[in-house]
């Protein structure tokens, strides 16, 4: 017999200590106003550290919605490689649909910058307002890709900032250059031992500057390319994920899985 769809929300910590949890802000208002779910409903809850159980609807009502455990469930397995997608900022759809794929394909921590040719400037409650609108988009596409658990986001910083940030990081990184005309992206992973990790770095719209290369260079960031396509910069981002995860990590039914305990 098939078994039943149960569908799949995220609170931010799972604590069994009662036997029970009260599910408030939005996951709340989509089970009870936009699913119309309601006593007697199981569904399966979600955390940011991987943990999981199948739970039944208690009761509905303003203050939010209670849930009782019922069994744990066994987690996804971690991806043997550890993505860092070091984003410039976009325009707000391009930059969600970036923050989106990238989340359904399972990287693991994405962090937004400033560079020279950024149009998109964010600062104060705006900034806020959207690092919130990212994190909801994280779960939603964590939920829908049965993710282990949601990426992070990191503090929005300047280009230089960035850099300097990784410049010490034992991890592949990798910058993608659209005047590149050496080295390519999937050439130089399969020229390479897999790695645990790999930044990868995309510009805005305009791309990265010379002086910018140079700079990233300097920090260990090898410019690679995406071939002779031309990429916008959210389809490069998404491209960069989805080349890594098929090369080195969980894109295939065999891939041998490694759990990585590493975090920003």
């Amino acid at each position: 017999m098939e078994k039943p769809f149960l569908r799949r929300f995220f609170v931010k910590e799972i604590v069994v200590e009662d036997g029970s949890c009260i599910i408030t802000g939005s996951e709340a208002r989509h089970i009870a106003k936009a699913l119309r779910m309601g006593r007697g409903d199981r569904i399966i809850l979600l955390d940011n550290q991987g943990v999981r159980y199948q739970s039944i609807i208690e009761s509905v009502s303003p203050r939010g919605v209670r849930v009782k455990f019922e069994r744990p469930l066994p987690s996804p397995s971690s991806s043997p490689i550890r993505i860092i997608l070091c984003q410039a900022l976009l325009k707000s759809r391009a930059m969600d649909q970036v923050i989106e794929k990238a989340s359904e394909l399972g990287v693991h921590y994405i962090h937004p910058f400033d560079s020279e040719r950024t149009v998109v400037k964010l600062d104060g409650q705006r900034a806020k307002e959207r690092v919130r609108r990212w994190q909801d988009i994280i779960h939603s596409a964590t939920t829908q890709s049965d993710g282990r658990a949601p990426a992070e986001i990191g503090t929005l910083l300047s280009f230089s900032d960035l850099t300097t940030k990784y410049q010490k990081k034992s991890a592949m990184k990798v910058i993608f250059w659209e005047d590149e005309e050496v080295k390519d992206l999937k050439g130089l992973l399969r020229e390479s031992s897999p790695a645990t990790e790999v930044i990868g770095m995309v510009g805005p719209e305009g791309g990265f500057t010379q002086e910018e290369i140079r700079v990233a260079e300097q920090a260990g960031f090898t410019p690679v390319s995406l071939g002779q396509r031309v990429l916008k910069a959210e389809t490069a981002a998404i491209t960069m994920t989805a080349i890594i995860q098929y090369e080195w990590g969980d894109l295939s039914l065999d891939s041998p899985l490694i759990h990585s305990t590493s975090s920003e």
